[in-house]
């Protein structure tokens, strides 16, 4: 498979909420979904979402966004490096959004760290399974 081209991308939903009093400390959680929806002629799009919030539960705090990708590939396609190749592209988007929009929105900037993608285990879920199983 030749490499995935990202053709186009777009924040397709934000959102902040901080109605904290001023210098409330907060240990945080990050969660992420990744998802890559097939289309025609070698085409795919890739959702990444990242969820911050506060781990011990505090209801004032969170951020959610969610950045779609457009991408395109010549030749064949292996599905688990097109996973990780739409993840790695589209991370680093979010990773700005969110330190950006903390900074802008007058709070110490949130910088999401690194992860990587291909040392994470990837759950699937067989819709069809084969006969006999």
């Amino acid at each position: 498979m030749k490499k995935l081209a990202l053709k186009a991308y777009k924040v397709s939903n934000i959102e902040l909420k901080n109605k904290l009093p001023g210098a409330t400390k907060l240990q945080l959680k990050n969660q992420y979904s990744h998802n890559v929806k097939y289309g025609k002629e070698n085409t795919c799009e890739g959702i990444f979402t990242v969820k911050i919030s506060d781990k011990d539960g505090n209801e004032n705090f969170g951020i959610t966004a969610t950045i779609q990708g457009i991408f395109q590939w010549e030749g064949e396609l292996v599905k688990e490096q097109a996973h990780i190749e739409t993840f790695n592209a589209l991370f680093p988007y979010a990773r700005a959004l969110v330190s950006n929009l903390t900074a802008n929105a007058g709070m110490m900037p949130i910088i999401i760290p690194p992860i990587d993608i291909e040392n994470q285990e990837i759950y699937r879920i067989e819709m069809n399974p084969p006969k006999g199983e």
